[in-house]
């Protein structure tokens, strides 16, 4: 932990050299899960070139490396006046609004690069608490290692399973929720599957039943990369009570589409090495 936080301590520029390095391991000596981000490509953009496909991909490695590498180990140690230059947030306070009001609010976004960033930034940006809810990773040095990083400006950190129990609390202790929408449901889950990026997908419906449970309104945060290491993070409002004329799914399936629009827009900053699409 010691090296890796004097190595946060390195101007983003330098960081960006190592990145520029595993780049180049990622793309031509390991080719990083390349059957994978091919196959999932060519299903999401079935109407664009190989050409154009494969410069997707290989935008995806420079952004993966930049996301995984540099940027999140310079969050460790990264100023609030740097972050505030390097994360813009649009719309906080139509989120931290209800929470004012006494009702917690759900806040649903996709894997799109830098999500990692996205949880300082609103934790830097609001006014209220906010909490993440996460999976615990298998290796405890880097799940201790993610814990510090994303606390960084007091942001709260929730395990999922501790969540379970923990949401009792959302009436007494109103709150930011965030939860990232998108991940692959385990088996144990009850799963809903839905059309995404031109294939079957499953998605976890936790937020659309606390939702519609608790009366709770839900926003969708759009991100956009400006330029390298600069990042643009909107928030809209996807659902707001009262749910009672609302279909089943209808919370998740405006969530998809919302997030399509995001990918579609810049598809690069999509994480395409996962397998997202196993049934």
């Amino acid at each position: 932990m010691f090296f890796i936080r004097l190595l946060s301590r390195l101007p983003m520029s330098v960081l960006y050299l190592f990145s520029d390095f595993l780049y180049l391991i990622a793309r031509y000596v390991i080719s990083y899960r390349k059957k994978v981000i091919d196959e999932n490509l060519l299903h999401a953009f079935p109407e664009k070139t190989p050409a154009e496909r494969k410069s997707i991909r290989n935008k995806f490695y420079r952004n993966f490396t930049d996301a995984f590498f540099a940027e999140t180990i310079k969050m460790l140690t990264i100023s609030e006046e740097e972050l505030r230059r390097r994360f813009h947030v649009v719309n906080q306070e139509i989120v931290d609004a209800p929470v004012k009001a006494g009702t917690s609010s759900l806040m649903m976004a996709g894997h799109i690069f830098n999500w990692e960033m996205a949880i300082l930034g609103v934790a830097l940006h609001t006014e209220v608490d906010a909490e993440t809810v996460y999976l615990q990773l298998n290796n405890d040095f880097f799940d201790k290692l993610m814990l510090k990083i994303r606390t960084h400006f007091g942001g709260i950190m929730t395990e999922k399973k501790a969540f379970r129990r923990s949401m009792i609390t959302m009436r007494s202790q109103p709150r930011i929720v965030h939860l990232a929408a998108d991940q692959r449901p385990p088996v144990s889950d009850s799963r809903y599957t839905k059309e995404f990026m031109n294939r079957p997908a499953l998605f976890f419906e936790g937020g659309e039943v606390l939702a519609k449970k608790m009366n709770l309104p839900v926003f969708f945060g759009t991100i956009t990369k400006v330029k390298r290491g600069h990042y643009r993070f909107e928030f809209e409002k996807l659902a707001q009570p009262p749910y009672s004329d609302h279909a089943p799914h209808s919370i998740t399936d405006e969530f998809c589409r919302r997030l399509e629009e995001n990918i579609r827009n810049q598809p690069d900053l999509y994480l395409w090495s996962h397998k997202r699409w196993r049934i």
